[in-house]
């Protein structure tokens, strides 16, 4: 069982389009299940790609989805994320710092963390170099917030090791279009277990580099399983049958 927490649906605005190897790109690596936010919510409009997601996941139980949440659109995102979490198909929200002009330090960041934390969603944030520690420090301040540090910074992996002792609602998911060598190792070695998670970034980036990030960590056990997809069916809520390959149950609400 491979549960992917960070993953998209649509077509970029790079010349391809990816709108319809959501599944193909998952058969062909093993992925189970995946979690994924509507590119066109992430860089364009929210409230049109949540709606578009919405639809798509109607036809399928290997996606499940994150409302994508503009902190700068906040009645937009909360309208969403009360009309779809309670489907059962969203399954937490997502935040993309950049896109958005919000770091996490701004005023309309933490009023979009802190609403997440009120709703109790897991909220996966792009985060890069030291701005994970900021996430950690988000997750202190707001004892209801489960964050995923998405990229797990980046440049700043070795922040997010600081900055997952600090806090253990704070995941880390590796995805990246750099692989520095020993970088997952290096950070599977320093944190506990049980805030790791598998993330690929699909369809942008092609999971072989996530797969041998992870694979060269040398990971075994319950770790590895908790890797794999344990941890994210707990923070997701993810009911998984006897066997791992019996189709999911949706999440409860």
């Amino acid at each position: 069982m491979i549960i992917d927490v960070h993953a998209h649906w649509g077509p970029w605005f790079f010349t391809m389009d990816v709108a319809e190897v959501n599944l193909a790109v998952m058969d062909r690596y093993g992925i189970d299940l995946a979690v994924v936010s509507a590119t066109e919510a992430v860089i364009y409009d929210a409230p049109s790609g949540n709606r578009a997601l919405a639809s798509v996941l109607e036809r399928t139980d290997r996606l499940y989805g994150y409302v994508t949440v503009n902190p700068r659109r906040l009645a937009d995102a909360e309208r969403d994320l009360r009309e779809y979490l309670p489907t059962g198909r969203f399954v937490g929200a997502k935040i993309h710092t950049d896109y958005t002009g919000s770091p996490v330090t701004s005023p309309q960041m933490r009023e979009a963390l802190a609403m997440l934390a009120e709703l109790d969603c897991p909220a996966l944030v792009h985060t890069w170099d030291s701005s994970v520690l900021d996430l950690a420090q988000a997750c202190l301040d707001l004892p209801g917030l489960r964050a995923i540090a998405g990229h797990m910074g980046a440049t700043g992996w070795r922040h997010a090791i600081e900055a997952a002792r600090a806090c253990d609602r704070l995941h880390l998911e590796p995805c990246w279009s750099h692989a520095p060598a020993g970088r997952f190792a290096e950070v599977a070695a320093a944190v506990d277990a049980r805030q790791l998670l598998f993330g690929t970034d699909a369809t942008l980036i092609d999971p072989a580099s996530a797969f041998g990030a992870v694979a060269a960590a040398g990971l075994t056990g319950e770790t590895a399983e908790r890797v794999a997809w344990r941890n994210a069916a707990d923070l997701f809520g993810i009911k998984i049958p006897p066997g791992h390959g019996s189709p999911p149950v949706p999440p409860e609400r």
